[in-house]
């Protein structure tokens, strides 16, 4: 492979990258999916259509993962979310913080993009918010303290921190014969529910999931080269971690505004997850123009303005701490069967319910 063929394939991974978080983008705007909304309809009204998507996006994006690990398109110890090190306290405590951060910041990462492309400038600030305090805890004074205390306490599993290694499968091919096995399960499962056979909630968990299958194969099959006719060396095409990514959505917004900042530096290249932000945003903004939902909305109390910046900042300190989002770590993590993974989504969903709770209550006190 020459040098020409690598610009060539750098521009046909980042176009696919585009086009696929911009319909990301523009179905999450059409359907609401939302990881902190799915949270809030169950807790507040027993409504459990928009979970439904995210469990169903989940379970696709799991056997979609598994397939190309038996088709071979994919090593799954070669993506971002392998690691040797069960980082318990660090996905615990940083899931927990994303959890509140979120429900103050009245949604997710990936809702906090789609609420900004259809005109949200509380979104916007929130996003601003998250993109510092993440980049301060990847590389600034958080970072120095996270790294020196919960990343520290980590359990060691040399064959890997994932499920295919806790339950003693083999791994070449335990992560797809496994990752069938539950992706199928959970589908079938899901199904016995009424509210799961509604036609949008099918439609958007099987379209959301299917964009996540896709990113996987983008950035582990198509991004992938061998040997790069400078270093000699494999390398995954657009990755900043130089390993397999999918959709994650506090380290890339806190690298899109580092990009921007810094453009002039020549060492400051661009990233799929940097595009991945764009084309979000790009795909909400158009979805919400189309169908006439484009609105400009502020602040309209100070209560409301402090609420967004302590959630913004949990979610940039949390995001990072926890190795990813709600979506970082929940569908794209998860569909690796990654033990992080799976505590980082639980203290999500935990400490989503808590703010959850705690507002409940503070409202109850106040009528």
């Amino acid at each position: 492979m020459t040098d020409q063929d690598i610009s060539r394939l750098i521009y046909e991974v980042f176009a696919s990258v585009a086009v696929i978080s911009f319909l990301l983008g523009y179905i999450a705007q059409r359907t609401h999916f939302c990881t902190m909304g799915s949270v809030a309809d169950v807790y507040l009204m027993g409504d459990w259509s928009r979970a439904l998507q995210w469990i169903i996006a989940t379970s696709i994006a799991t056997l979609g993962f598994a397939l190309l690990c038996l088709s071979q398109q994919i090593n799954p110890t070669k993506t971002l979310y392998f690691s040797t090190k069960w980082y318990w306290a660090s996905t615990s405590l940083g899931g927990l913080m994303f959890g509140i951060g979120m429900v103050l910041s009245s949604g997710c990462g990936l809702k906090t993009l789609v609420r900004t492309g259809s005109g949200n400038l509380k979104s916007l600030v929130v996003m601003l918010v998250m993109a510092t305090f993440a980049f301060m805890t990847l590389k600034g004074v958080f970072g120095v303290l996270r790294v020196s205390t919960v990343d520290k306490l980590s359990l060691l599993m040399p064959g890997g921190a994932n499920l295919v290694n806790l339950i003693g499968l083999d791994t070449s091919y335990g992560y797809g014969y496994l990752g069938v096995g539950l992706g199928l399960s959970s589908l079938f499962l899901i199904l016995f529910s009424e509210a799961s056979r509604q036609k949008h909630v099918l439609i958007t968990g099987a379209l959301v999931g299917a964009l996540f299958v896709a990113i996987w194969w983008v950035s582990a099959h198509l991004g992938y080269v061998a040997e790069h006719p400078d270093t000699l060396e494999e390398v995954f095409i657009g990755g900043k971690s130089n390993k397999a990514e999918a959709f994650s959505f506090v380290a890339p917004v806190a690298y899109l505004f580092n990009w921007l900042e810094f453009f002039s530096d020549q060492s400051n290249v661009l990233s799929s997850g940097v595009i991945s932000v764009f084309g979000v945003l790009l795909g909400s903004t158009v979805s919400s123009i189309s169908n006439s939902s484009f609105k400009w909305e502020g602040f309209a109390k100070t209560d409301d303005l402090v609420s967004h910046l302590i959630g913004g900042a949990l979610m940039g300190v949390g995001g990072v701490t926890a190795m990813g989002c709600s979506v970082g770590q929940g569908i794209s993590g998860l569909s690796t069967l990654s033990l992080n993974a799976v505590s980082a989504v639980i203290f999500i969903v935990v400490g989503a319910w808590s703010c959850l709770t705690f507002q409940s209550h503070r409202l109850d006190k106040q009528i």
